[in-house]
């Protein structure tokens, strides 16, 4: 198995990636793709993520990351076939394939804010800047609510990825708001893809209510996975996925 065949075979076509999609992943570094999951799907993924933080308790998320004010959990793949669509969509893998080349699956992890928690500092999720042409990592949030103004959206700084250089260095303050930064204001539904060198981060959740998403977070081939892969995956989730979902994970 290579790239190009587990990319066909799991219905990635030249249609899969427009052109504007294509341009502003280029040019901002993010592009939002409306209503990749149904309403069925969102309940369904709601409710299972229900279970699985109601079994879990305080172990919630220990298999890469806790955070305060915050629901996590992770290693979805083993916990719910409904959330094999995070590493097998074909619009969200020409996205990754567009801004990586070739690439696994780095984690899947969902991330649930509290009222008047969650607010983030800008960062990459990389260790430093790099040129354009050696991108290591990208994103995709699944909103599983609406992403509002209010409600803990994550935010963006457009074109940051191309700066060379990190938030930490470049800014005075992190923390603080940006003049060019962008909330990723979308609908339940909405995968938004981003390039994971964007200067980004969560927002401070005003509402009364959970702001949930999951992030499906990948890698290029060569770097090790936040989660690996190959130790946690279960007998019986290998057994269920295509060869071409298991080259996804590198199994």
């Amino acid at each position: 198995m290579d790239m190009a065949t587990a990319l066909a075979d799991l219905g990635v076509t030249g249609a899969s990636l427009d052109a504007q999609t294509r341009d502003r992943l280029d040019r901002d570094g993010y592009a939002p793709l409306p209503a990749v999951l149904s309403e069925d799907q969102v309940t369904t993924m709601r409710a299972r993520l229900a279970e699985l933080l109601a079994a879990e308790g305080d172990r919630a998320g220990l298999e890469v990351h806790q955070e305060a004010g915050t629901d996590r959990l992770a290693d979805l793949i083993n916990k719910g076939q409904v959330f094999q669509v995070c590493f097998t969509h074909p619009r969200v893998l020409a996205c990754i394939a567009h801004v990586l080349g070739d690439f696994k699956l780095s984690s899947l992890n969902s991330r649930a804010v509290h009222p008047g928690q969650g607010h983030q500092a800008l960062h990459a999720d990389y260790g430093g800047p790099v040129p354009p042409a050696g991108y290591q990592v990208c994103n995709s949030i699944w909103l599983l609510d609406d992403f509002t103004a209010s409600n803990g959206a994550t935010r963006v700084v457009p074109g940051s990825h191309r700066s060379g250089q990190s938030a930490r260095d470049a800014l005075p303050d992190p923390a603080a708001a940006h003049p060019d930064e962008v909330k990723l204001i979308a609908p339940a539904g909405t995968v938004v893809v981003f390039n994971s060198h964007v200067w980004h981060g969560g927002t401070q959740n005003r509402t009364g209510q959970p702001r949930r998403a999951l992030h499906s977070y990948f890698t290029r081939r060569a770097n090790g996975q936040q989660l690996d892969q190959k130790k946690y995956l279960r007998p019986e989730t290998l057994a269920a996925l295509t060869p071409a979902a298991r080259f996804i994970l590198d199994v």
